[in-house]
C-alpha cells in the first residue's frame, strides 16, 4: 500500500522516526508522500524522503499563505532539482481556522496551481469549509491533462462527485472514514467507488478506530483499508491493489 499523505518530518516522530518507518514497511505500507507545508516544511520533507528511500510534495498550506512569497514560482524551483519530488502541495483553502486572509489563500493556490500545470505535477488539495470558493477556482485554472487529490477528503457525496466528475480528482480517504460522525465521508466512498480513493493517513493527525486519540503514523493505513473493505464489500487485498494503482499513476510512481 501507499500512504499518499504523510508528515512523518514532523518533530513528533523526532524520537522514533526510524521505528515508524519499520512499522510501516512490515505492514505493507511500502511507499510514502511526505508532504510539505511551507518552504522549510517542504525542504524538511525532501530531507526525510532523500533520507528513508521516499517521496515527497513542495508546497504552501493555507494557513501559511500570508507568509508565501509573491513569486512562489522562483521560490519552488530548487525543489524541481530532487527527484524525489512527485506534487505540489499541500495548498487549498481553509475557512474553518482562517489563519491566513481568504484572499491570500486564493492567490497562493492559483499560483500553486499554476506551477503544478506548468511542471505537470499533481496538486495535493488541503480543504475545509470552502467548497463553493475552491469549486469556483477549479473552473477558472483547471486545464486538461492536471491532476489531483482532495486530501483527507471529509466532504458528502455530492461534492465527492462534482470534484470527481467534473475535474477527474482523487479522493484521499484517511482515519476520518472510520469515526462514528464521518457518515457522509462513507456514504461518498460507496457513491463513487474504489477506482477514485486512495488511502492516507495524514500522520500524525486524525488516527484511525481503534487508535484515535493516540499519534498517528503510516502503519495505520492498513486499519482504514480495512474498513473501506468491509464498506465497499471488498477482500481488502482488492482494495491494497485500486488504491496502489490509482496512487501510482496519479504521482508517477511507476
Amino acid at each position: 500500500m501507499i500512504d499518499t499523505h504523510a508528515h512523518v518530518h514532523d518533530k513528533a516522530f523526532d524520537s522514533d522516526r526510524d521505528a515508524v518507518i519499520e512499522r510501516a514497511r512490515a505492514a505493507g505500507v511500502e511507499r510514502m508522500i511526505v508532504v510539505g507545508c511551507d518552504l522549510t516544511d517542504s525542504d524538511g520533507a525532501l530531507a526525510c524522503a532523500r533520507r528513508y528511500g521516499l517521496h515527497a510534495s513542495a508546497g504552501v498550506h493555507p494557513h501559511e499563505a500570508k507568509d508565501a512569497p509573491e513569486d512562489l514560482a522562483s521560490a519552488f524551483a530548487p525543489f524541481f532539482e530532487h527527484r524525489e519530488i512527485v506534487a505540489i502541495g499541500e495548498t487549498g483553502l481553509d475557512y474553518y481556522y482562517d489563519n491566513s486572509p481568504r484572499g491570500a489563500q486564493q492567490r497562493v493556490l492559483r499560483a500553486q496551481m499554476r506551477i503544478a500545470r506548468e511542471r505537470k505535477l499533481p496538486a495535493i488539495f488541503h480543504l475545509r469549509n470552502a467548497f463553493d470558493d475552491f469549486v469556483a477556482i477549479l473552473r477558472e485554472e483547471w486545464r486538461d491533462g492536471m491532476r489531483g487529490v482532495i486530501h483527507c477528503f471529509t466532504g458528502d457525496a455530492l461534492q465527492a462527485r462534482t470534484y470527481v466528475e467534473e475535474f477527474g480528482l482523487k479522493l484521499g480517504i484517511g482515519g476520518v472514514l472510520t469515526f462514528k460522525s464521518a457518515q457522509p465521508v462513507r456514504d461518498a466512498a460507496r457513491a463513487i467507488g474504489i477506482q477514485h480513493l486512495m488511502l492516507e493517513t495524514d500522520c500524525p493527525y486524525l488516527a484511525p478506530v481503534p487508535h484515535r486519540g493516540q499519534r498517528n503514523e503510516p502503519a495505520f493505513v492498513t486499519e482504514t483499508a480495512a474498513a473501506l473493505a468491509d464498506l465497499l464489500a471488498l477482500d481488502l487485498r482488492e482494495v491494497a491493489e485500486h488504491t496502489t494503482r490509482t496512487a501510482a499513476a496519479l504521482f508517477g510512481l511507476g
